[in-house]
């Protein structure tokens, strides 16, 4: 049997070969917590702690699962976002840190907001988010993924919160499926990554997260975001607003076709790294 300091070690040096060394510094922290049952600033006062017989085959056979770049999220079967623990699966992309700060700006922009509805879910992240920190807004959600929305579903109810789960497709279903319209908000974070863009991506996202929630064609890389602003127009209320996460790469582009559809105040807002990642809309019919 091996003691948490020996096994955290241990992954550290299995995994950056795959990972390289920050990588494998961070995926190993998560994994020791996550087995273990620890916070990770505690790792390195654990040496005492002795991994029991099921830890260690947990261990082993979770070191075999990264070591082929399996992210660690779905290795382990969930993730952290906006302070709440989410499971996911393949079924569903991993949260990222954008996305939070796309969260957050709803919530700073739009706090007496009473109807909310997010496009897209996958993982129930946006919706399930805004619901635990706008407590009166009633909150929607859809996707296109059957499989996605079990996820969803099942991370709403061990939030604890009440969304509105919906299967839809945004292309050929009609937007009266959608219910508790007119809404405040309308937010999503539709598949911007061009396929072009593969080539720069890691096997890690390539290979195991869902290429359907991710990708879109260069002929038209607003696709989702020009179907979602025309929808909306029949969803939004007076003065509603619209948020999307967008590819850095479009930000004026977006921008533009929102004011060609009729929508005003459109602002681009930056993330952390400095990069145009949301946008901001106001219709007003």
């Amino acid at each position: 049997m091996i003691d948490v300091i020996f096994a955290y070690r241990q992954a550290i040096n299995e995994l950056k070969q795959a990972w390289g060394e920050t990588e494998a510094v961070a995926i190993a922290r998560i994994l020791i917590s996550h087995i273990v049952g620890i916070s990770s600033h505690e790792i390195p006062l654990s040496k005492s702690i002795i991994l029991t017989e099921k830890q260690q085959s947990m261990f082993d056979a979770y070191l075999v699962e990264l070591k082929n770049q399996k992210p660690i999220q779905y290795v382990i079967g969930e993730t952290e976002f906006y302070g709440l623990t989410l499971k996911v699966n393949s079924s569903v992309l991993i949260p990222r840190p954008e996305t939070e700060e796309l969260v957050h700006w709803v919530i700073s922009e739009c706090s007496l907001a009473l109807s909310i509805i997010d496009i897209g879910t996958g993982s129930g992240c946006i919706p399930i988010a805004l619901a635990k920190n706008l407590p009166n807004a009633k909150v929607s959600a859809t996707d296109i993924s059957k499989e996605a929305l079990v996820v969803a579903t099942q991370n709403a109810r061990n939030c604890k919160v009440d969304i509105d789960f919906i299967q839809h497709n945004i292309f050929t279903d009609s937007s009266i499926a959608l219910k508790n319209k007119p809404f405040d908000v309308v937010v999503s974070n539709p598949p911007y990554i061009r396929e072009s863009e593969k080539k720069d991506m890691m096997p890690n996202v390539l290979e195991y997260e869902p290429t359907v929630a991710l990708f879109v064609s260069d002929l038209d890389p607003l696709l989702f975001y020009r179907r979602i602003a025309l929808v909306s127009k029949e969803l939004l209320k007076q003065n509603g607003h619209l948020f999307f996460e967008i590819n850095e790469a479009f930000g004026l582009e977006t921008k533009d076709m929102l004011v060609e559809l009729g929508y005003g105040n459109v602002q681009i807002k930056k993330d952390i790294n400095g990069k145009d990642r949301m946008v901001k809309a106001t219709y007003s019919a």
